[in-house]
């Protein structure tokens, strides 16, 4: 078995790469080419936080994996990751073990990556301002990601702490080729923005209907079970595409409230959305129709990512001879 630890599984990742084999996951994904059940999650009540297992076999890769990750919000602003993972690999004929890698540097790097290519998808061919909202470790993954496919000339960070979205937007800024600044808040961020991404775990909306420019697309992946990223407003105007509607429309904690709580409250219903990933990359929905019409893409996570990531990481470990080779027996 092959162990991969965080800094070697960062070093192995190519974003450009990963973007272009997120495509195939997620065309397989909604063609049903993919196995991925319904992911299961022992709750821990006093911390809000859970741990969720995410099985999943993606063939075009010859990857069967799962992923244990847990999820505990009370860690945001602490030294702690909100999500911490492990990935588990085994041989698709025999069911053998075969790696044991971080996965906490996989669901940064596919999440960020996941969004990055629902701009390539949705996102105005010459949008150039992207406002990230949030100042961890997903607003660094994403700022990275969507640089890559779209030609980002400004990037303002917006966040709870103005002293961490500072920190991030001087961070940023020596790493991409843009503008980098922290703003004051996340209206001021939106304010004239093409893409949003949000990352927050936000507890009432960061994304409101009142501070967007026409023709934004809006990428949302924060997660917490009390509260939303974006307002009612705005999913009920916009089109509404997701990884898996499955994944999203399931009861909480594997779904999203950005989706469930307008459909409860019967101000949308679940055909509100339009398409999967998968589904725009086949052809058989479309997209974007007008330079004006808001774009929505709300993640979840799917294992079909997982598993993605993982492919190319192996890949490269053994190319490289990367990795501890451990035994089980």
């Amino acid at each position: 078995m092959l162990v991969l630890g965080r800094s070697q599984v960062e070093a192995l990742l190519d974003v450009d790469v990963l973007i272009d084999a997120l495509a195939t996951a997620m065309t397989d994904l909604s063609a049903g080419r993919a196995s991925v059940p319904d992911r299961v999650a022992a709750q821990v009540a006093d911390r809000d936080g859970f741990l969720a297992a995410m099985p999943g076999y993606l063939p075009s890769a010859g990857m069967l994996m799962t992923k244990l990750v847990s999820v505990f919000p009370h860690n945001d602003g602490t030294h702690m990751p909100t999500h911490q993972a492990l990935i588990v690999t085994f041989d698709p004929d025999t069911g053998e073990p075969t790696a044991l890698l971080d996965g906490t540097a996989i669901t940064a790097a596919r999440t960020g990556a996941g969004s990055a290519l629902s701009a390539r998808l949705l996102a105005r061919e010459d949008a150039n301002v992207l406002a990230v909202l949030g100042t961890g470790v997903q607003a660094r993954s994403h700022a990275h990601a969507i640089c890559r496919v779209r030609p980002i000339q400004q990037i303002r960070v917006a966040g709870r702490n103005p002293a961490k979205a500072a920190a991030l937007a001087e961070e940023l800024s020596t790493e991409l080729e843009a503008d980098v600044r922290a703003v004051s808040g996340y209206a001021e961020a939106l304010d004239g923005a093409d893409i949003a991404a949000a990352t927050t775990h936000a507890v009432e909306p960061v994304i409101r209907r009142a501070w967007l420019t026409p023709g934004v697309h809006i990428t949302s992946v924060g997660y917490n079970p009390a509260g939303r990223e974006i307002d009612d407003a705005t999913i009920a105007e916009a089109l509404v595409c997701v990884e898996s509607r499955q994944a999203v429309l399931s009861p909480l904690p594997a779904g999203s409230n950005d989706l469930l709580a307008p459909i409860r409250d019967g101000l949308i219903t679940a055909e509100h959305v339009h398409a999967e990933l998968g589904e725009l990359i086949a052809g058989s929905k479309s997209g974007r129709t007008r330079p004006d019409q808001i774009t929505v893409y709300k993640s979840v996570g799917v294992a079909v990512q997982d598993a993605a990531t993982a492919a190319l990481v192996l890949v490269a470990a053994h190319e490289q001879m990367i990795g501890e080779e451990t035994t089980l027996r």
